[in-house]
């Protein structure tokens, strides 16, 4: 991929949405972003499980949420483009459905421009969560979604990226602009899924991700994550193992190696 890609993108340095390509087995990635997720996948190899676990309750709230109506979605830390996009999913049920896709990784947004050409009902921007004003203003993210009708929130994997002092106001600001009867989506990795003895490969991950661009991993619990959610409404099951996330079911039986990552969706009243 190297190829045609240098211009304007670090090389030397990691990128957390790469990585995230490589582990679902992507080739939209660097020798630098496969030496980096290499380093994880030895400390953790469950990690591809994982990724694909997150790959699967996006696609699962995706469909949830337009079986309730929804027909807008922010996706914000969208990553690189795989098989099972949102638009994807959305045009589908419908193909007027609006997509828009964020993320901070110019190789994630080319290739999104790149594959959304030609579509009136969904773009990619580059934008930064941590500043979410510069997100929500955006001529092109106005020009696709009606703020006046209800959005869905997508945060897939992006927040366990971001140090509290950040991220909670910026969810909260995102939030606030969405309309009444939107739904705020999340999936988080958490330090409790991980057991006493694997100390050190928590540690090991941890490190490798802060020389990457996503910087200083922040360790949370689920108590921590469920704040994301304040004032909003819990769909049944709640805040759960993403793989355990049914969206308005029953939970249901998943084996321990798909644990790690939590997921959850809520509605504004």
């Amino acid at each position: 991929m190297e190829e045609g890609w240098a211009n304007d993108v670090d090389i030397d340095r990691p990128s957390s949405a790469r990585m995230y390509d490589y582990f679902l087995g992507g080739s939209h990635n660097f020798a630098v972003d496969r030496a980096a997720a290499d380093q994880v996948l030895a400390a953790m190899p469950n990690v591809r499980e994982l990724a694909a676990v997150n790959r699967s309750f996006l696609g699962r709230v995706v469909r949830y949420l337009l079986d309730l109506g929804i027909r807008q979605f922010l996706d914000i830390g969208s990553g690189i483009p795989t098989v099972g996009n949102v638009h994807e999913i959305a045009e589908r049920a419908d193909p007027p459905a609006k997509v828009v896709y964020v993320d901070i990784d110019p190789v994630a947004v080319a290739h999104s421009q790149s594959l959304l050409a030609g579509s009136a009902n969904a773009w990619a921007i580059a934008g930064d969560l941590t500043h979410p004003r510069a997100i929500l203003d955006n001529a092109d993210l106005r020009a696709t979604l009606d703020f006046n009708r209800p959005i869905g929130l997508l945060l897939m994997a992006v927040l366990h990226f971001i140090p509290d002092a950040q991220a909670y106001p910026a969810v909260a600001e995102l939030v606030a602009t969405l309309p009444s009867g939107s739904y705020l989506g999340i999936s988080h990795g958490v330090a409790t899924s991980f057991r006493p003895d694997q100390a050190d490969a928590v540690s090991t991950v941890s490190t490798v991700y802060q020389r990457s661009s996503a910087g200083d991993v922040p360790t949370r619990i689920p108590a921590d994550v469920e704040r994301f959610f304040s004032g909003l409404e819990f769909v049944e099951p709640g805040l759960v193992w993403a793989s355990k996330w049914t969206g308005g079911q029953p939970l249901v039986e998943e084996s321990e190696e798909r644990m790690g990552v939590l997921g959850g969706v809520a509605r504004k009243p």
